[in-house]
């Protein structure tokens, strides 16, 4: 009987579904795009329904911004100034083996107007933990982006060789 009970717990357990991996990251690129227009539309409840509730966003030179009333104003102040945008880039999706979280990789851009109203740009390079729902979505749970680095100088032109 004992027997019949270990062949039955382990054939039970071999026959649960694998996650469908490829399946799951064509998923989070397309929640992926679809968070990119609701930003580049400025849909403030749109773009933070594609965060978790604790979701975070950690940038450069400042506190992280945690939770969705934070994550509100944080939207809310980007997009009140009419020549900013943000945009970014998606190169790769790594989803766990339990199909249920994530991590992408990707480089940004983010336009803001200064104190004096010009405009500056900052480029950088992200990375977005996706959490799995309940309701099988996948949303943002963190978002850290750092700026890219410099651009390699060009090669000088017409410099001599040595012999």
């Amino acid at each position: 009987m004992r027997r019949l009970l270990l062949a039955s717990v382990c054939a039970l357990a071999a026959c649960t579904a694998q996650p469908d991996l490829e399946a799951e990251r064509a998923a989070i690129l397309t929640a992926d795009s679809a968070w990119l227009a609701a930003v580049a539309a400025r849909d403030i409840d749109s773009a933070l329904g594609f965060w978790t509730t604790d979701g975070q966003v950690i940038g450069p030179g400042g506190p992280a911004v945690v939770g969705r009333d934070a994550l509100r104003a944080m939207l809310a102040q980007t997009f009140a100034a009419p020549q900013s945008s943000v945009t970014w880039s998606t190169t790769d999706v790594v989803v766990s083996a339990n199909g249920d979280m994530a991590y992408s990789l990707g480089s940004n851009l983010l336009v803001m107007p200064d104190s004096a109203g010009h405009l500056d740009s900052l480029r950088g390079q992200a990375v977005v933990v996706w959490r799995k729902g309940s309701d099988g979505r996948w949303r943002v749970a963190i978002d850290v982006s750092t700026p890219a680095p410099a651009p390699a100088p060009a090669p000088l032109r017409g410099s001599a060789r040595p012999d």
